[in-house]
């Protein structure tokens, strides 16, 4: 294998996993956010809350479609790339991947039964079945992060001669690196779903759309992405403890330690040049104690690795400062917003989200998540260079032989921008006829039809979806 093409199946499946990674979160998150409008327009009798319900399911089930094609790129290319892995190690990490394609079949049907229960279900029915979207899409996520985490923690099997033996798949599946690593990107999700929603009504806003359907939907985004970013520190937190011991190469590139020493000062910014930090800021002991939760615990460094299993250290630490600046200033956001927010009730005065100031940030605060998720991807996998399969199979003997994977990331690439163009020019058009229609083709989802003239107050429908919920 030339190295050049090496590079090109690093590229293309750099590409495939930044660009799925992102519609993972929308399959995660997106069902959870529609059933919190959803419930609340039942048992409010919120007609705009039913309507939001209603546009996003849509929006999910557009991007779900793209999903499921970047999902099955994936798939092929687990194979097609990395064939050492796979035909070495399939029997061990088989059987999450196999779950994992049930729980998209789950997810599936339930988004069928959702989208078309639409004045056909019972409306708590027709609530409850996004129950099963939400769980197979937590569910799906678990499957494939616990192939991940294996990766980062291989268990569940013995090499003898070169060959694998005593496969364990459940062991294998439940692997240390497995609950910390699903919580953190679990979390991830709803800051991403919960911003990017918020941000798509902060900028409606932004345009004088103050109504009641874009401050309902604004603050129910908020709410969940402020929940999450607020606990998302703690998580990563408490995910990044067991890094000292069970991958130290990845913590000492991620601290920029090019030395194991106790009392490590953090280093901020800066990159290794020739075996030395500079343009860094370094806080003294802070290393020790984020990274050890002790001032005299040792944080390893670099030069306890070997020359040749050393991570690209500048690449791991400036994504994983990148990813902690960036959730630590959505923490900080999320946090001042609701503090702000109740001052505002209880005084009555104008609420945050009447302030352009604040939504201006929240517009920028939706990318921002997205940068933040992709450093993190790239501290992960980056950091565990250069093994696929930490210490047990390098990157280079899992790739192809054959030759042409340039032609194929081209070919990914063209994909991939077709898609997200014609979500892109899906979307945009469904927004622009809810918007002609001013939430018109849903007055009353569960109840009778409007009166001839289809001009019923909100106060009234309103009533009337009370009733019916009675």
């Amino acid at each position: 294998m030339l190295a050049s093409e090496l590079i090109a199946a690093r590229y293309q499946m750099a590409l495939s996993l930044g660009f799925h990674i992102v519609l993972s979160c929308v399959g995660v998150a997106f069902p959870a956010l529609v059933f919190l409008v959803h419930r609340r327009g039942l048992r409010d009798g919120d007609a705009d809350a039913l309507v939001l319900a209603r546009r996003w399911s849509k929006v999910a089930a557009v991007l779900f479609a793209v999903g499921a094609v970047s999902g099955t790129i994936l798939s092929f290319e687990m194979g097609l790339l990395w064939p050492g892995l796979m035909s070495t190690y399939g029997d061990v990490i088989g059987l999450p991947f196999a779950l994992e394609g049930l729980a998209f079949f789950v997810e599936a049907i339930f988004i069928g039964i959702y989208l078309y229960g639409w004045d056909r279900l019972p409306p708590r029915v027709h609530l409850l079945t996004l129950v099963p979207i939400i769980a197979s899409g937590v569910f799906g996520t678990f499957c494939v992060i616990a192939v991940n985490a294996w990766m980062n923690a291989p268990s569940g099997f013995r090499l003898v001669d070169g060959e694998v033996v005593d496969v364990d798949p459940l062991a294998a599946m439940f692997n240390r690196a497995l609950w910390g690593q699903f919580t953190h990107m679990l979390v991830a999700c709803y800051i991403v779903v919960g911003f990017g929603v918020a941000a798509v009504y902060a900028a409606g806003m932004l345009r004088g759309r103050r109504d009641h359907l874009h401050r309902t939907a604004f603050r129910a985004a908020m709410a969940v992405a402020a929940v999450a970013a607020v606990i998302q520190p703690v998580v990563g937190h408490v995910t990044g403890m067991r890094l000292a011991t069970d991958q130290p190469s990845k913590l000492a590139a991620m601290e920029l330690a090019t030395e194991t020493t106790a009392r490590a000062p953090l280093v901020l910014g800066g990159v290794l040049v020739d075996g030395e930090v500079r343009g860094g800021i370094e806080v003294p002991n802070l290393g020790s104690l984020i990274a050890r939760a002790g001032i005299d615990r040792e944080v390893p460094g670099l030069d306890d690795v070997p020359v040749d299993e050393r991570p690209p250290a500048n690449v791991v630490h400036l994504a994983f400062q990148l990813m902690v600046a960036i959730g630590t200033a959505l923490a900080a956001f999320s946090a001042w917003f609701w503090w702000r927010d109740r001052r505002a009730t209880r005084r009555g005065t104008a609420p945050p989200a009447e302030s352009r100031r604040v939504l201006r940030a929240a517009v920028l605060a939706a990318p921002a998540s997205v940068v933040a998720v992709q450093a993190g991807w790239v501290t992960t996998e980056v950091g565990r260079q250069p093994w696929i399969v930490y210490r047990a199979m390098r990157v280079e003997d899992a790739v192809t032989s054959n030759r042409g994977i340039w032609i194929s990331l081209a070919v990914v690439v063209v994909v991939y921008a077709a898609m997200t163009a014609g979500a892109v020019v899906v979307i945009r058009g469904m927004a622009a006829r809810w918007r002609a229609t001013g939430g018109a083709e849903l007055p009353a989802p569960y109840g009778p039809e409007d009166p001839p003239g289809g001009d019923e107050p909100d106060a009234a429908r309103a009533a009337a979806e009370r009733d019916v919920v009675r």
